[in-house]
Formats: C-alpha cells, sequence, structure tokens
C-alpha cells in the first residue's frame, strides 16, 4: 500500500474520532443539571443525589419553627415533563393558613400566579374562610397532616394516617371535594419508609416533595434578601417544584415572594399548581429508616382503611348490598367511604332491602324491623340497641350523622345489628359489591 494511502487512511481515522468526540461532549454539555439543593427526578431509583431538607425540630410548634437543612437527602421517579419549550414553576406554601396566607393570596392574584397550599388541620379549623379563599382563586389544596408534630407523625404508619384523614375530613367540610396530594412535614427523607410511601400510594395519595427549598425555616427570622437569594441564586430547570412557607412566623417570605415571582417571569416561566396527574417529585428512602423497627399495621387494617380509600378519587362506581338473596344498588352520591367504612342512607338503604323503618320525631328515633330483629337508634346519644327474640338486648355506640332530613350510617355497622355479617367486600372499575349472610 502507498504511503499515499496510508496518510490519507489515518487521516479519516482521526477525523472519525475527533467527530466522535465532539458529540460525547455535546450530549453531556446538554445534560439537564440536578441542583445539589434540589430534589429532582432522576429517573433511576437508585441514583444518588445530595439535595436540601428541612428538618424541625421534634415537638416544635409549627409557628416559629427552626428548620435545619442537610444534604444527604436522595431523589426518585421521574417527573412529568412539561411541554416542549415550555418552563413551569410550582411554588408551593406549607404550615398555613394563617393571617399571612392573605398577603400572599394578594400577590399572587397581582402577578396572574397559580400556587399550591399544604395546610395543616389545626389551622384549617381556625380558619376555614381562607381555604374558601385559596380554592375560589383557582389555587389547590394539599394535605400536610393535622398538627405537624414528628414524634407522632412518624412513629409509625397508622398515627400518620389518623392525621391525613382528619385534616381531609376538616377541608372536605369547608370545599366539599377531598385534597389527593400530600406533602409530609420536613419532607420524606429521614421519616418515610417503604410501608408509608407504599400504603399512601395504595390509598390514592400523591406524596410530593420539592425541588428547590427556599430556606424560609432553616433559622428563625431568615431574611427576605437571603430567602430571594438562595431561589434566584440557585440552578434552574425548565420544571421547579419551590417550597415555601406561609405559616405564623414567616413574614419574611411574603416579603420576599414579589421578587421571587419577576426572578421566574423574566426568564419566561408559566406558574401552576401541582396536579395528581402528575408523577409527584420524591426523596429517597434514608438507609437509616431500616433500623427504626417501625410497628407497621396489620393486613386487616390495612384491608379496611387503606384498600377501599383509593376509591374517594376514582370515579364514581354504584355500591351493590346483598343480604340473604335481596340485592340493592346505591348509586354514586348515595353512599360515602369514611376512614375504611361505607356510610349510607339508613331509610333508603333498609327499606329497598325490605326493611321497616319508623322514625319518631319527638324522641329522635329510628326504629328499623327486619325479620325478628329490632333495632332501636338513639340519634341523640348516638345509641343503637338490638332486641331480639330470645336473646338479651344489646347495646353499642354508632357514628350517625343527619343530612338534609336523612340519618347516615355504617353499614356495616348495621347489617351486623339486624343479624347480618358481612362475608365479602369486592370491588372492580366499575362496581363495588357487599355481601352479607
Amino acid at each position: 500500500m502507498s504511503k499515499k494511502k496510508i496518510s490519507g487512511l489515518m487521516i479519516f481515522r482521526i477525523t472519525a474520532v475527533l467527530i466522535a468526540v465532539m458529540i460525547m461532549v455535546t450530549q453531556f454539555g446538554s445534560e439537564k443539571v440536578i441542583l445539589p439543593e434540589a430534589a429532582a427526578h432522576s429517573g433511576i431509583r437508585s441514583q444518588i443525589i445530595p439535595v436540601s431538607v428541612k428538618n424541625t425540630a421534634v415537638g416544635t410548634s409549627v409557628s416559629g419553627s427552626v428548620e435545619t437543612t442537610s444534604t444527604i437527602a436522595l431523589v426518585s421517579n421521574e417527573s412529568v415533563k412539561p411541554e416542549v419549550g415550555k418552563k413551569v414553576v410550582y411554588l408551593t406554601f406549607d404550615d398555613g393558613p394563617s393571617k399571612l396566607t392573605d398577603q400572599v393570596l394578594d400577590i399572587l392574584k397581582e402577578a396572574k400566579a397559580k400556587a399550591t397550599f399544604f395546610v395543616l388541620g389545626e389551622q384549617v379549623k381556625r380558619s376555614p374562610e381562607i381555604i374558601n379563599r385559596i380554592v375560589e382563586a383557582g389555587h389547590v389544596i394539599g394535605n400536610h397532616s393535622f398538627n405537624h408534630n414528628y414524634t407522632e407523625l412518624y412513629n409509625n404508619f397508622s398515627e400518620f394516617w389518623t392525621q391525613i384523614k382528619r385534616t381531609e375530613e376538616e377541608i372536605r367540610e369547608i370545599t366539599g371535594t377531598r385534597p389527593q396530594l400530600v406533602r409530609a412535614p420536613g419532607g420524606t427523607y429521614g421519616h418515610f419508609d417503604d410501608t408509608y410511601f407504599k400504603l399512601l400510594e395504595q390509598g390514592g395519595y400523591k406524596v410530593f416533595d420539592w425541588d428547590l427549598d427556599s430556606g424560609d425555616s432553616k433559622r428563625k427570622g431568615v431574611p427576605a434578601s437571603e430567602i430571594a437569594h438562595n431561589i434566584t441564586s440557585a440552578k434552574q430547570k425548565d420544571k421547579m417544584i419551590v417550597l415555601m412557607h406561609d405559616g405564623a412566623g414567616h413574614g419574611e417570605t411574603v416579603k420576599a415572594l414579589p421578587k421571587i415571582i419577576a426572578f421566574y417571569q423574566e426568564r419566561g416561566y408559566e406558574f401552576r399548581s401541582l396536579t395528581e396527574d402528575m408523577t409527584p417529585v420524591q426523596f429517597h428512602i434514608d438507609p437509616k429508616m431500616k433500623s427504626k423497627n417501625r410497628v407497621n399495621p396489620s393486613a386487616a387494617w390495612v384491608q379496611s382503611h387503606v384498600a377501599p380509600n383509593a376509591e374517594l378519587f376514582g370515579s364514581a362506581k354504584s355500591l351493590f348490598v346483598e343480604v340473604g338473596g335481596i340485592e340493592t344498588k346505591l348509586s354514586s352520591g348515595e353512599y360515602e367511604l369514611q376512614n375504611g367504612q361505607y356510610i349510607v342512607p339508613l331509610r333508603a338503604t333498609m327499606e329497598r332491602l325490605g326493611a321497616n323503618v319508623r322514625w319518631n320525631h319527638k324522641d329522635r328515633r329510628a326504629v328499623i324491623s327486619w325479620g325478628q330483629a329490632s333495632v332501636t337508634l338513639d340519634t341523640a346519644n348516638s345509641i343503637m340497641a338490638v332486641s331480639v327474640p330470645g336473646q338479651p338486648l344489646s347495646q353499642d355506640r354508632v357514628t350517625v350523622e343527619m343530612r338534609d332530613g336523612s340519618l347516615w350510617i355504617p353499614l356495616r355497622k348495621l347489617l351486623q345489628a339486624t343479624g347480618h355479617e358481612v362475608a365479602a367486600v369486592t370491588s372492580n372499575a366499575e362496581e363495588i359489591r357487599v355481601k352479607a349472610s
């Protein structure tokens, strides 16, 4: 082979190698940076990425609480990507509502920006009018537990679940809807184990951590200038979930908010609320959680509390009740699921199953006659008395609600009182079936 041909071949190979290197460098440079202070989705659950996580001292109240940051959390799952060319920021506010929330809402209204408010049940009870204002302004409400107490929330899952459900009911009574979004006080890292994640998901909830912590709770009185700097100096992505607080003691956050909003506006970001359709940003599980030795809920508890809960957020299904060969159908709106129990209207349900129901307005008592059983429901004292020939009178406490002139009562309790034990509860995409003996 001639020297000329050899020289040409070498030049060709060198050129090919240079092109390959340039492509690799370009691809590497175009990759999105995952912030060291943010919990972004890597798409690889085992990838280790340091992020900023807040840790509130155990037992401190939310107002004026001090939250320290560490850089040891991990992130998981792949988040929903915004439309091509779209940059979106999700402003989120924890620990409210408070008097400061009104100021936050005014600023958001002026900027025509949407946000998400993760509220505490105890604060919801104090300020129901602010909850209404949040909803009326088109923002989204999320669940942030009832009292923010770490000792209670992270002792075991059942306590966490109880607080979520308690807050959920407070919100439902005001807005008529249940929040599906949940944020763990202090974030999930160092607090959630696999049981928390799995059972909340099974129950139909979406747990959201964050990408960028404003640092407004790392100590008392963090100045507005520092809060704004923490956000504006951080590396940004096309999609950002920003953590802030609107609870008592966070007046400086309110002062910083206009500058934060202006920062994202100048860079072409759109302001949106979080939705249940998004794949949530979540921190990885702290390896130390394996040594916590928490007592997990029993299978029976999960079956009665968690398993049916997702139906609250699903499409409307009909509830079929079958007792002794007689079947009746309760359409969506004719029943409700509360704390793992189906609640039904007493007269409508029992009369469809063949029972006789009488109401004594003076004594505020309902009497149900079904077969040999006679059940007297004392609504004033929430006591159910069951009389069956040849058997001693039995009494039990029962939760009773009066709604638009109708008594609502737990279905299982009602069936058991009339001598019909529930044998099976099944559910599919179209219907729910309760079968009793």
